[in-house]
């Protein structure tokens, strides 16, 4: 125990010269989750801009462009020519192009049917699926009252028109996001990843700078040669903090943001303190892997950035081709999002989710693996410092 004390108020004393633990941990937390919140406040982001170039200038595409800028997501930016269009959605001022071509109602009303052109940039994910969501409804719209119009001049009355141009008509229920808020829907998963993400790196950071900087003998010789006395207090202090900072991310989701939640919020405190210690476990593995600081950095983001994806909440695991459906086993958030789901959004506790629960602890034994190696590495420092 005085050796790990020890350990403790040598990370203490790292952390006052390095203020990067602090502002790599807290601030970008802070930050991430200020931005999502605010971003995403009003449920779904607005006043998307998207970019236009009427090119007919007729009563038809006007009203289209009115409609369109009426919207709650779309904020109509004019254009005169589609290269002044294109150089901005380039820069990323603009998400998405419109292209009406010249002539549109007249073909319109010649039965032509006339090309309607538009441009998505996809890099930017949810302004981009938002903005082709938009246009898409509004083009559907637009050509319903034309037919409607149509319609109506061959003397055809309205029910008619209504149950010929919408034949089905569609009920929707939504139980677990009945207001389609996109907050409650991406915060809940993306903030988790960025602290995913924070740990990941910090912990390689952590362990890595010891052999970077030749400090690892040093730390060694404070505890006696003993790594695991090594590890268990530097791991100590950062198990604390990226705890306090979880379970204030879980608070503020579920009781300050009131995001749904149908089962016990201790659930989803445990949830995240097990997904605390497997990143770490991941880091610290990571690390043991490759005692390189810059390969394990990449190594770690590059980890770190896919589990955004191999985690399912944006597109279901089952989806993707069979050779990647067993890789998502690998990461942390993945197991993470499973619990959320049992316990969040079903309420059914334990015995929803305790395969997930044994899954995390199951990180927890992985850098045994690579505790000989990096004790080696700590001891003979034999490994490239540039």
């Amino acid at each position: 125990m005085r050796k790990l004390y020890v350990v403790i108020r040598r990370e203490l004393a790292i952390w006052r010269k390095r203020p990067v633990y602090i502002a790599g941990s807290v601030l970008v937390m802070a930050f991430c989750t200020l931005f999502y919140l605010t971003f995403l406040g009003k449920g779904v982001p607005d006043d998307v801009p998207i970019g236009i170039v009427d090119m007919d200038n007729s009563t038809l595409t006007r009203n289209f462009v009115r409609q369109l800028d009426a919207t709650q997501l779309g904020k109509v930016i004019r254009y005169p020519d589609f290269a002044m269009a294109r150089e901005d959605m380039q820069k990323g001022v603009i998400t998405s192009v419109c292209v009406l071509p010249e002539g549109m109602y007249a073909d319109v009303q010649a039965h032509r049917k006339p090309c309607f052109t538009f441009y998505v940039n996809t890099l930017y994910f949810l302004g981009g699926s938002l903005a082709y969501k938009d246009i898409l409804t509004m083009i559907n719209l637009t050509s319903g009252a034309i037919q409607k119009e149509e319609m109506m001049m061959k003397g055809i009355d309205e029910q008619s028109i209504i149950g010929q141009l919408r034949p089905i008509d569609i009920d929707v229920h939504m139980p677990g996001n009945p207001t389609m808020n996109y907050g409650g829907y991406l915060s809940n998963m993306m903030l988790p990843g960025v602290l995913e993400m924070i740990i990941v790196i910090l912990i390689i950071y952590s362990f890595g700078t010891e052999l970077k900087y030749g400090t690892s003998v040093h730390l060694l010789e404070k505890t006696g040669n003993d790594i695991v006395t090594a590890i268990g207090g530097k791991m100590a202090l950062y198990t604390l903090l990226f705890t306090f900072l979880a379970f204030s991310l879980e608070f503020i989701l579920y009781g300050w943001m009131k995001f749904p939640l149908q089962g016990s919020v201790g659930w989803m405190l445990l949830n995240a303190f097990l997904l605390v210690i497997s990143s770490e476990a991941v880091g610290l593995f990571i690390i043991g892997c490759v005692p390189v600081l810059r390969f394990a950095i990449s190594i770690g983001a590059l980890y770190s950035v896919m589990a955004f994806s191999m985690s399912g909440f944006t597109l279901p695991v089952e989806a993707m081709p069979a050779g990647i459906q067993g890789l998502a086993a690998i990461f942390p958030l993945r197991h993470y999002y499973h619990i959320y789901v049992q316990c969040g959004m079903f309420g059914t506790g334990f015995a929803g989710c305790w395969k997930e629960i044994v899954h995390l602890l199951l990180f927890c034994f992985i850098p045994l693996a690579v505790m000989l190696r990096l004790h080696k590495a700590y001891l003979y420092q034999n490994y490239p410092k540039k």
